[in-house]
């Protein structure tokens, strides 16, 4: 039995098949935007900026677990190990689902010693980023707001992709 923690577009797309999908909470990781994409949501030009977890004790990140059928493991954890490729690795996290339980599963991670890890910024300068980044997988602000919008439609509030949002607003750039 294998569980796969998404956080950041796993979350809206996370085109595998499934046999299970539960909102679930890690507890000492937080998400930040703070992976550059010079693949998906960007070009090597011009990255956009993808979130990814970093460890911080006493934070909860909050996503969806997904269960894999058995027999789609092999195929699945393959197209997600090229999906994840630009620094991504999978690390053993413990998901808590709202019922107590606890499962172990997997989660994608972008640690600090990835290329591509680009650390926080002022707020500004992410939204400029973010605001001016497009690749392959379409606009950065999509990404953003796509992000922003599954988390309220799970009830989960996020201070930096709602903070971000927020800011992308005022500056007028959605």
């Amino acid at each position: 039995m294998t569980w796969i923690f998404g956080y950041g577009s796993l979350l809206w797309r996370p085109a595998f098949p499934y046999e299970d999908r539960r909102r679930a909470v890690v507890r000492g990781w937080r998400r930040r935007f703070w992976q550059a994409s010079p693949d998906h949501r960007g070009v090597p030009e011009a990255p956009g900026r993808v979130v990814t977890l970093v460890e911080e004790v006493g934070t909860v990140c909050w996503g969806t677990a997904f269960l894999l059928k058995e027999g789609d493991r092999r195929q699945v954890m393959s197209e997600l190990d090229l999906r994840e490729k630009n620094g991504y690795e999978p690390i053993k996290v413990d998901l808590e689902f709202d019922d107590g339980s606890v499962r172990r599963g997997l989660t994608y991670v972008a640690g600090p010693e990835n290329p591509s890890f680009i650390g926080p910024a002022p707020m500004q300068e992410m939204i400029a980023q973010i605001a001016n980044a497009v690749g392959p997988s379409g606009p950065n602000v999509e990404y953003l707001t796509r992000l922003a919008d599954t988390l309220d439609d799970m009830d989960v509030y996020d201070e930096e992709v709602h903070g971000l949002r927020e800011a992308l607003h005022a500056r007028g750039s959605n």
